[in-house]
């Protein structure tokens, strides 16, 4: 599951939630950081578990790499937001 934040002002921050537990989100974020040419970091959520967020509104193409790169189905993305 993917959702666009605001932050404050125009920054807004993208999550990305529900991955299996067996990736390495360490990695992910990585590949991301470098994909979308942004800055990220994973928190742990109580309810969610690991949350990987992103500086900036990148919910399409996060939703392609993830696909592309076969860590979801594209029928199992859902995109949030405004």
């Amino acid at each position: 599951m993917w959702r666009k934040l605001q932050r404050n002002g125009k920054k807004t921050l993208t999550t990305v939630q529900g991955l299996s537990a067996s990736y390495n989100y360490a990695k992910v974020l990585r590949d991301l950081k470098r994909e979308l040419c942004c800055n990220g970091t994973v928190v742990e959520d109580k309810e969610l578990g690991n949350v990987i967020q992103l500086q900036g509104d990148h919910r399409k193409r996060v939703a392609g790499f993830l696909a592309k790169a076969g860590l979801a189905k594209t029928e199992c993305i859902k995109v949030h937001g405004f």
